[in-house]
This record gives C-alpha cells, sequence and structure tokens, in this order.
C-alpha cells in the first residue's frame, strides 16, 4: 500500500548559499570546516548564531561525535536539531525534514550544513568501516570503494542501453568547462574528450576522469518562512517540492533506476511543474552514468534513452540544458557529505542571481537531485527537490 501524497509546502524559502572553498587536503577537522560554514552562514544572514532554533549536520568524518556534540563545540542551542547521514542525499533530505519542521512551527531559521575533513588516510578509514556489507561481502574479494561496484553498473548500462564512453566523456567535459567559470572549483585544467578518452583506467570501464576527487570543505543553507526571509532582506527561493526514497526497487539484479523513479510524478504534481518548466538542473555525480540514469529517472527523457539525450543537448551553461552549472563533483571536487550539498547550493545561487559561475540566463527553476549511501551493490537514498526564484 502506498503512503498518502505528500501535501505542498506552504511559505518555505531556502536562502544563503555558502560554500568553505575546497582544499584537496586540511589537518583541520570536521567541526572546523562546518563552524566556518555556519560562521560565514550567520553573517551572511544578518544574525546572531543564537538566532538558529534549529541546525541539520551531515558529516562522514566528524565522528565520534555527531549533531549533538557539535552543540556544544559551537555553543549552540538549538530546539529542533537533525543528523543526516546520508551521502550524497544529504541535503535533500535535510531541506525537505527542515522545511517540515519550519511549517510545522518546531523552528523557525534552520542551518543545514554539510562538512568533512580530509587528510591524507581519510578515505582509506572511511571505507574501512563504512558497511557491514561491504566488510563481509565485497572487501574479501579486493574491491576497495565504490569504483568497483559503479564499474560493474556502467558496463552493464552501456551493453543495455548502447552507451558509449564518449557519451559519459560528454559529460564530463561539458562539467569541466562549467567548473572553469566557477572560482572554487578544485579542477581548474580544461578537459577535452581525447583527454577523457585516453585516460588511465581505474576500474574498467571507468577511467580516471569518470571519479570525483575527495577534498575537504563545506557547504550550507538557510530554511526558514518566507516572512522571516523578507524581513531579514534575504535573497530567497521558495521550495515547491520534494521526494526522498530509500532501498527502491530491491528486486532489480542490478541498479539501473533510482528511488526517483519511484516518487518523481508526485514530485512534479506537488510543484505544479513538468521538466520542460526547469530551466537548471543539478544531479547529483559521482560518476556520468549516475548522471545519465537521472536524466532518464526524473522524466527528461525515457528509460534507456539517457545516449540519445546526452548527445543531442548540450549541457553547458550557456548550453541548451544547463546542467551541474558549478563543475559537480566531478570537477569542482567531492567534500565528503558537503558533496551531496554542492548541487543544492548551486542551484540556489542560479534561481536567486548569486551565481558564482556562469549564470544561466533567465533560471528562475531548478531541480536538484541527490544520490547516496551505495551498500554493496547499490545506492539506498535518493532524493530530489524543486526551488523556484525570482531569477537574475
Amino acid at each position: 500500500m502506498r503512503g498518502n501524497p505528500r501535501r505542498p509546502y506552504r511559505d518555505v524559502a531556502v536562502a544563503v548559499p555558502v560554500s568553505i572553498p575546497y582544499v584537496r587536503y586540511s589537518t583541520d577537522t570536521a567541526h572546523a570546516w562546518i563552524a566556518r560554514a555556519l560562521e560565514e552562514l550567520t553573517s551572511r544572514a544578518g544574525i546572531a548564531p543564537a538566532d538558529l532554533d534549529g541546525l541539520s549536520v551531515s558529516s562522514f568524518t566528524l565522528a565520534p561525535d555527531t549533531a549533538v556534540g557539535l552543540t556544544q563545540h559551537l555553543g549552540l542551542s538549538p530546539r529542533w536539531l537533525d543528523n543526516i547521514p546520508m551521502g550524497g542525499a544529504s541535503a535533500v533530505v535535510a531541506l525537505r525534514r527542515a522545511a517540515r519542521a519550519v511549517e510545522a512551527g518546531d523552528a523557525s531559521i534552520v542551518a543545514c550544513v554539510g562538512g568533512d575533513a580530509n587528510e591524507v588516510d581519510s578515505f582509506r578509514k572511511l571505507l574501512s568501516s563504512f558497511s557491514r556489507f561491504a566488510q563481509d561481502a565485497s572487501y574479501p574479494y579486493g574491491y576497495g570503494g565504490p569504483n568497483g561496484s559503479f564499474a560493474l553498473l556502467t558496463d552493464h548500462y552501456m551493453r543495455a542501453y548502447g552507451a558509449t564512453r564518449e557519451d559519459f566523456g560528454k559529460i564530463c567535459v561539458a562539467q569541466r568547462d562549467n567548473a572553469l567559470t566557477y572560482p572554487q572549483a578544485i579542477m581548474r585544467k580544461p578537459l577535452t574528450l581525447d583527454d577523457y578518452m585516453n585516460a588511465r583506467p581505474i576500474a574498467d570501464p571507468i577511467h580516471l576522469f569518470d571519479c570525483v576527487m575527495p577534498c575537504a570543505g563545506a557547504e550550507a543553507f538557510l530554511v526558514t518562512t518566507e516572512d522571516i526571509a523578507r524581513d531579514l532582506g534575504l535573497k530567497h527561493a521558495t521550495l515547491l517540492s520534494t521526494i526522498e526514497r530509500h532501498n527502491a526497487f530491491p528486486d532489480d539484479p542490478i541498479q539501473m533506476r533510482g528511488g526517483w523513479a519511484m516518487d518523481v510524478d508526485e514530485l512534479y504534481a506537488m510543484a505544479g511543474a513538468k521538466p520542460d518548466d526547469v530551466d537548471v538542473l543539478e544531479t547529483y555525480d559521482d560518476y556520468p552514468v549516475i548522471v545519465m540514469m537521472q536524466f532518464e529517472d526524473l522524466g527528461f527523457c525515457g528509460k534507456g534513452e539517457g545516449p540519445e539525450f546526452v548527445r543531442g543537448h548540450d549541457l553547458t551553461n550557456a548550453g541548451s540544458f544547463p546542467q551541474n552549472t558549478s563543475g559537480g563533483q566531478l570537477s569542482a571536487g567531492q567534500a565528503g557529505a558537503a558533496g551531496g550539498y554542492l548541487g543544492l547550493v548551486e542551484a540556489l545561487r542560479q534561481v536567486t542571481g548569486q551565481s558564482l559561475s556562469w549564470q544561466v540566463e533567465n533560471a528562475r527553476t531548478a531541480l536538484v537531485s541527490g544520490f547516496g549511501m551505495i551498500n554493496y551493490d547499490r545506492g539506498l537514498c535518493s532524493g530530489a527537490a524543486i526551488l523556484r526564484g525570482d531569477g537574475a
């Protein structure tokens, strides 16, 4: 039995997009990165930290602390608190839960922040205790992280739907072009399709530029009411709709669709919108095959039509289908859980005329999608949100 349709949001504003510039390696703790994001968030909003009566935190490297311990570290005393360990789906989940808290009156100004450290050995330490499935079913066979799992998924997708490495390369090259206009991107060197095709293999058919660059950094935004946003003089977007789904389609022998496909009709119906109304799309992009799957599962083309869709569109900020307008994780970098925030923060900038990258012309409606927590053979968390702003 399906649950009741989710009711539309009322009077929810999203404001103050904050990005703490990424660095490849850092000895600073996750606490420090998150603190810097919160400091900039409150400063730009013109409020005191005590005015934050809600806090949502996402981090892989905050342990042994959680959001609870962080309140004492930072001297905060919120009446509403959430800790969201959902990787690439974290920002969308944080947004939708904070929005319902604001609607219910449980909080009036919620800070949503994702941040992570990255020392030289951080990624290995994270993988060592990532999941019981991985420890028992992947690591004994030499699979050290997501590359092996996504290589199998990518290979299957290519065989099933006729996608080529050139198709995935077009996504990566377009995102690098976008990143070259984003001053905080880690990857600052132009990328050609020849560069992509000739890059060293990582886990066939995945090559170097199919993979994200782990780094350290933080992203944040505020969720409040439209009245409060106006009173504070904040440029803001209105939240139109969100969806969240976990462990979708568990009987699929290999993941070829995400939870978006299960709830996409509700996403658009709640927003009173359709795919053609979307001016900017920000997908979660740990690998380009997932980007292509989101084109399909979010209704921009049919299942299996992703390769043709990519061939028929210019994915750059000045193109026919602006996608991952700050470069996405593939070029801006993946700062742990902050990587799941990157697209939402960039979407907020685009629809409020505050983009640090190339401002998409007449951008008013943005769709953001998240994907996270590959357990053994599939990602378990999927989410999406539609925002509408006043544009530039």
